[in-house]
């Protein structure tokens, strides 16, 4: 499970893929002069590291990894969202909503010697502060979780939810 945080981790650090589109138009959700990949930090469940790469100025993959202190363990997220509706504009920012499907392993640490590895399937939606004048943007969000867990006696299907708010700088 490490390797494949680690895995996640680094495929998103190493991108350099640039957003297409017309960016910065009025009905953008990106600024003209920000980049695409954001990195930044997530508090709630989980604490941890937030990234965010834009494939459109509506569309962008965003992940985080941390600790989840309701669950006890190891989290990590990878979404696919979109940006359906913007609710504000203004010089100084954008405000849009996003919603979609993303994919959550968890391992839950319950004692000494039990451990739950989760794998689930994640809908997640939120707003989006995304200021226009300086490379930062702010987030809150909730998701709900359809998970199974991986293990002899506390194993099966579950429901779970995370909430988190954060903030991301884009190179």
């Amino acid at each position: 499970m490490r390797v494949a945080l680690v895995t996640i981790v680094l495929a998103l650090l190493a991108t350099s893929a640039r957003a297409e589109g017309e960016i910065g138009s009025d009905d953008s959700v990106r600024a003209a002069d920000k980049g695409t990949f954001g990195i930044g930090i997530i508090l709630g469940e989980p604490t941890g590291i937030s990234a965010r790469l834009y494939l459109s100025d509506d569309t962008a993959v965003q992940a985080g990894v941390g600790f989840a202190f309701i669950g006890d363990g190891l989290h990590a997220h990878a979404d696919y969202v979109l940006h359906p509706l913007i609710l504000q504009t203004r010089d100084s920012f954008v405000l849009p909503v996003y919603v979609g499907p993303g994919v959550r392993i968890i391992n839950y640490e319950k004692g000494r010697d039990n451990h739950v590895f989760t794998l689930g399937i994640r809908a997640v939606g939120g707003l989006l502060f995304d200021f226009k004048t300086v490379p930062l943007d702010a987030f809150v969000e909730i998701a709900g979780v359809i998970e199974f867990g991986f293990a002899d006696n506390d194993g099966g299907f579950g429901l779970s939810f995370n909430a988190a708010a954060g903030a991301r700088y884009y190179f």
